[in-house]
Formats: structure tokens, C-alpha cells, sequence
């Protein structure tokens, strides 16, 4: 019995213990006043000043420590700054406001539309689609002849006709129709986003079941095969031209061409070199038929089927027509599929071109609703009738400008602070005031507005923007700090800047110099002949003079006057001869030869006042700004006592 009872002592007093513990992100690493530092606070302020997790994890405790010192003194400071009543300040918190409107929208947008935008973009350009339409042009009546007209032959289609046979007889794509509407495989990104998201809903063998409208017509779309995309490949290729040298047609001298050229092939002649022979390819010859790498697209249909149903690189295609004559493909590289990060860049160019405005105009859409957006059509109205005689960028014309024009969100913008906004848009600035400008202009800003009242309640619903603006917020206020405890109580006073020159004075040194001439020429055969002159008595000053191929030296006998040893080769070389007047043997440089006469040498020198100056104001600054700082911290730490924990920092990035 005694042992069943010390047994569930053991068991309860564990279990006291773990559900006493702290969770791990509560461990109190530090303390001062009333404040605390968590280990969740210590590990997101360091992740984050490292750059990330898996970064921090790897750091030694010594780093860890350093930066707890840090970071509680930035805590301290903080709590210093809210003591002041930094929160309550108008000006700051007007710049706050402006801030979180601006990064805001730019991060609604990018979260929202960007992001999620080219990642299915990267996910979609894995793969390509082999897809036929038959195109419906709007007539000088509208789009609805074409409407109905498409969705007559698609019910035809869903009936049992032809697909292809259906293409040649209504498609008004003439690029397409007699190819049953091929236009061969499509992938993300190049085509109207409308077409594209009917493509990617519908399986290989598929017909999508309703039409689809673009900026081009409408269209009745099927998909006749998928596959994983190869984005680039590289090939060359050996082209008879089914014209002659004198432009005249001569397919069966063309056809014979290449036959000769294959039979070369199959019995070991090599493709390069035949290339170089027989090609009339010129871009392409000389390389031995070298196209370099390119897309599905960027070939004609024939060639780029030919050339990317090659399997391995060295493979060499049959014989294949185009509409310039007969070709023979070789795959000399295949190019892997870039990772998202790689091609990050070029996704978010294709995303801003095809589907970033339509996405735009979609969440806008969706905040109108949110936030109750509504245009007073008779205000609007008024303002269109008054307003018709300016540009934008002027004065508003004489009206009733506190007429409400939309209300959002129970706000309310009245005329004049339509015309406000519509005046710093820098794409409508000094185009003529008319009814079709106030309505793109009254669409663009709508956006604006319903955006930014999405932005100023943002860090309510999103932690991570939460985060970005807490961020900035604290960095105004320790910003301000450092304004009024360092940098607005430094005082450069020329009495003490001296006394700080006198103590420091071995800091401010001038750098070795050397003064020298040269004598220069891009012909070797030359400078050797002026170096013999030289050796046999000749002024070094004269042949330079005289000589010197170097610009705008000739007048000065070469001379290049005092210059770092260490700043060329040229300086260099001069340092290394002993006494002025001697001269160095020749050697090349700057595209030529040389020869170097020393003039003089400038040992380095501790600066004179007036020379170290500058230079000693900026390291006296720096010395006040520490010591203030410094002074400052103690303060903080006088007032507050903190006490660092850091026998609890093994187990910082240790949580699983």
C-alpha cells in the first residue's frame, strides 16, 4: 500500500513539475521594472536580425548573449520612449498613419494579388497544352452576333459534329483553320488569362463546355494533349532552301540537297561540318548550324514540333518541311526548368502583363462591397457638367464643391477632395477634363480609397504586417531618442575638436607619395630605342617631352606629380628606384611599355590641424555620440536594474 502511495506521490509531484514549467516561448530571459523579455520575443528579434530561423539555430551562445545585451537595453529604451508619451505625439503618429497606408496597399497587393498570383503562374508553366480553337470576331454590330453564332456551333459540337471539321468551315482565326484550329502547345502566360484558365480546366481529348470571351473574339476551345514543359532547347540545323541564289523556286534541287546531306549523315559525316558546307541558313552556318537556345514558340510550327519531340541531346530528326524548305535538326541542349526563386523575376513581368489588372479589378471589387463603396450619380453628374472646360492639374472650375460625391466605409469625399486626388495622379495630369476622363479617373481613385481603408485595418487581421508596422513603429521612437539623448546634445566646439586632434593626432596620417615622369610608347621596338638614348646620356625630361605617346603628357615631360605608391603600377615601380633622377628599365603597361624617372618621394606624415580637420570632426562626433550613448544607456540601466537570465539561453532555437 505505502508503496502504490509513493509511487502516485511521484507521478503527481511530476506532473506538478511539467505543467509548472513554462512553455517554452514564455521563458523569462530577462527583467527590468515591470517589463519582461520572453524567449519568444529574444528568438524573433534575433531570427529576424539574422535572417532567419535556421540562421539563428546555428549561432554560438556567445553571439546569443551579445545580443540579449543588445536587446535589452532596445527594450529599455523602448519602455523609455513610451514613458515620454511618444504613442500621443500628433506629428509621429501622422507619419505612422501615412506609412501604414502606403506599405500597406503595396502589401495587400503583393499578398493578395502578386504572391499568390505567380505562384500558380510557376506551378501552370510545368506544363503545356496542345490546344485548337475555333475564333468568333465581334461584327460592326457588337459581340452578339458572334456569341450566338459560337454558341450554336459549339451546341453542334457537344451534338456529335466535328471538331476540326467545324474549325475550317466558321473559325475567322485565319492562322489557325485550316489546321482544324491547332495553334500547337500554349503554356501560362502567353495567352489572354481568359483563354488560358479555360485551357487549364480541361482534360486532353476535352472540349470546355462553355465559349470563352477575350479581347479577341469568342472562342470554342479544346485540348488535344498535355505534357510536362521543356522551357528552352538548343539545336542546329542544316537548311535547303526551296529558293536559289536567284530567288527563283526549285523544291526537287532542295529536296535532293538534303537527301545528299542525310545520306552524309547516316554513313558518319559531321553535322557541324556539313552545316558549314551545305546550309543556306546564313544567321546559322558559319556556327555549324547553331540556333542557340529557344522556346516552342519562337520557331514555326513544323520545325519547333520536330525539333522538340527530339529525346536526347545528339539526337538528329528525319527530314522536315517548313515553308522555307527542308531541314535537318540536331538537339545540342535541353535547358532544366528554373526553380521558383530563379525565375521569380520573369514570372512577375508575364503576371503583371496578362492577369495583374484583371486580378486588380477583381479584389477592388470585392472591398467595394466590403466597405459599402457608393457614388452619388447625381453629384457626379453635376461635376461632369461643370468641370468640362479644364485640365487636370488646373484649378476646379467655380461649383458646389462640398457636394458629396461617394461615401465608403460611413466616410464620406465630397467634390474638391475628388479634384485633390484626381490632381496628384500623375498619369491624368494636363489631359483635357471630360466625361470619359472623370470616369477613369473616379475608377482609378475608388480603388485607391477602398485599398487604403483596407491597409489602415490591416494589422488587425494579418500578424505579419502587424509585425512590419510595430517594427517601424519602434524605430521612429528610438530614432527620436537618439535625436534627443546624442545627436542634438553634440556640440563640435573648436577649442575641444583641437584638444581631441592633439590626443588622437596619430590617427590622421598622410599616405606614402611619390612624384615621377614617364616616358611611354605602344611600340616595344621603339621604347627599347628611347631606353638605349637614355643609357647613353639622354635628358629623361627631353625624350618625354619629345616622345610621350601618353594623352596630354607631351607639354608636361611626362611628369604625373605625387601619387599614392600603391595607386598603380606605374607609381609602383617609380617608389622602388632610389634617388631622383633615376630611371627604371622598360615594362609593360596600360597596353604598352614604359620607363619611369623618380622625381621625388613624399614619406607619410601625421596631418596638420587644418589638414586632419574634417577627418577629425567626424571621429570626435563619433566619440561624443558613444560617450552620450553610453551615458544614456546607464541611465537606463540606473533606473530600471535589469536582470539578464543567461543561464536560460541553451535553450534558445532549441524547441523542436
Amino acid at each position: 500500500m505505502l508503496l502504490r502511495i509513493t509511487a502516485f506521490l511521484s507521478l503527481a509531484l511530476m506532473l506538478l513539475f511539467v505543467s509548472c514549467a513554462p512553455e517554452h516561448s514564455q521563458i523569462v530571459l530577462a527583467k527590468f521594472g515591470n517589463q519582461k523579455v520572453t524567449m519568444k520575443d529574444f528568438e524573433d528579434a534575433y531570427a529576424n536580425n539574422v535572417g532567419g530561423y535556421d540562421v539563428a539555430k546555428k549561432d554560438s551562445l556567445s553571439k546569443l548573449k551579445n545580443f540579449l545585451n543588445l536587446y535589452v537595453d532596445f527594450r529599455m529604451k523602448l519602455r523609455d520612449a513610451y514613458i515620454r508619451g511618444f504613442q500621443h505625439d500628433s506629428t509621429t503618429n501622422a507619419e505612422l498613419a501615412d506609412y501604414k497606408i502606403k506599405v500597406g496597399v503595396s502589401y495587400i497587393l503583393e499578398k493578395q494579388i502578386v504572391d499568390p498570383g505567380i505562384k500558380e503562374l510557376y506551378n501552370r508553366r510545368k506544363y503545356e497544352y496542345r490546344v485548337s480553337h475555333i475564333m468568333f470576331r465581334p461584327d460592326s454590330s457588337g459581340w452578339g452576333h458572334a456569341r450566338i453564332l459560337a454558341n450554336e456551333v459549339l451546341d453542334s459540337i457537344k451534338n456529335g459534329a466535328n471538331f476540326e471539321e467545324m474549325a475550317k468551315k466558321y473559325s475567322q482565326d485565319m492562322y489557325s483553320r485550316n489546321d482544324g484550329g491547332d495553334i500547337y502547345y500554349v503554356t501560362a502566360g502567353e495567352l489572354p488569362y481568359q483563354f488560358e484558365d479555360a485551357v487549364y480546366a480541361t482534360e486532353p481529348g476535352q472540349v470546355y463546355p462553355q465559349v470563352v470571351k477575350s479581347p479577341f473574339g469568342y472562342h470554342i476551345i479544346k485540348v488535344t494533349n498535355k505534357r510536362i514543359r521543356i522551357p528552352e532547347i538548343r539545336a542546329s540545323h542544316i537548311l535547303a532552301s526551296f529558293a536559289d541564289s536567284t530567288g527563283k523556286i526549285d523544291s526537287a534541287r532542295a529536296l535532293a540537297k538534303i537527301d545528299t546531306v542525310m545520306y552524309q549523315l547516316k554513313h558518319g559525316g559531321n553535322f557541324e561540318e556539313l552545316a558549314k558546307k551545305y546550309s543556306d541558313d546564313p544567321g546559322s552556318r558559319t556556327r555549324g548550324g547553331d540556333l542557340g537556345y529557344f522556346g516552342m514558340r519562337m520557331m514555326i510550327k513544323p520545325f519547333a514540333e520536330a525539333a522538340f519531340n527530339l529525346k536526347k541531346i545528339g539526337d538528329i530528326s528525319g527530314i522536315v518541311k517548313t515553308q522555307y524548305g527542308y531541314h535537318i535538326i540536331k538537339l545540342t541542349g535541353i535547358k532544366p526548368s528554373p526553380t521558383f526563386e530563379e525565375d521569380k523575376e520573369n514570372l512577375k513581368k508575364i503576371f503583371q502583363k496578362t492577369r495583374y489588372q484583371a486580378e486588380y479589378d477583381s479584389l477592388v471589387a470585392k472591398l467595394k462591397r466590403k466597405y459599402n463603396f457608393n457614388v452619388n450619380q447625381s453629384n457626379f453628374e453635376y461635376l461632369v457638367k461643370h468641370a468640362d472646360t479644364s485640365k487636370v492639374g488646373q484649378p476646379m472650375p467655380a461649383m458646389d464643391d462640398t457636394l458629396t460625391l461617394f461615401t465608403y466605409a460611413g466616410k464620406y469625399e465630397n467634390i474638391r477632395d475628388f479634384w485633390k486626388r484626381m490632381n496628384s495622379k500623375q498619369d491624368l495630369l494636363n489631359r483635357p477634363v471630360n466625361p470619359g476622363l472623370l470616369s477613369e479617373a473616379l475608377e482609378k481613385i475608388s480603388g485607391d480609397v477602398v485599398l487604403e481603408e483596407d491597409a489602415m485595418n490591416l494589422d488587425k487581421t494579418d500578424k505579419d504586417f502587424a509585425a512590419l508596422m510595430k517594427n517601424y513603429r519602434d524605430g521612429i521612437y528610438i530614432f527620436r531618442l537618439q535625436q534627443d539623448e546624442v545627436w542634438n546634445k553634440i556640440k563640435v566646439d573648436s577649442t575641444e575638436l583641437y584638444k581631441f586632434y592633439l590626443a588622437t593626432k596619430d590617427n590622421y596620417r598622410t599616405i606614402d607619395k611619390v612624384n615621377f615622369a614617364e616616358l611611354f610608347s605602344t611600340s616595344d621596338s621603339l621604347i627599347h630605342h628611347y631606353y638605349d638614348l637614355l643609357k647613353q646620356g639622354a635628358n629623361f625630361d627631353s625624350l618625354a617631352g619629345m616622345y610621350t605617346e601618353q594623352p596630354g603628357y607631351k607639354k608636361l615631360k611626362g611628369v604625373m606629380g605625387y601619387q599614392d605608391i600603391n595607386s598603380s603600377q606605374l607609381a609602383s615601380v617609380a617608389n622602388s628606384l632610389k634617388k631622383p633622377g633615376d630611371y627604371s628599365n622598360v615594362f609593360e603597361s596600360n597596353g604598352g611599355y614604359s620607363i619611369v624617372s623618380l622625381i621625388g618621394k613624399e614619406p607619410s606624415h601625421i596631418k596638420t590641424f587644418d589638414e586632419a580637420k574634417a577627418e577629425a570632426a567626424g571621429a570626435y562626433q563619433d566619440a561624443e555620440s558613444k560617450k552620450l550613448e553610453d551615458n544614456y544607456i546607464n541611465s537606463l540601466r540606473e533606473l530600471y536594474k535589469p536582470k539578464i537570465f543567461y543561464n536560460k539561453l541553451d535553450k534558445a532555437f532549441k524547441q523542436n
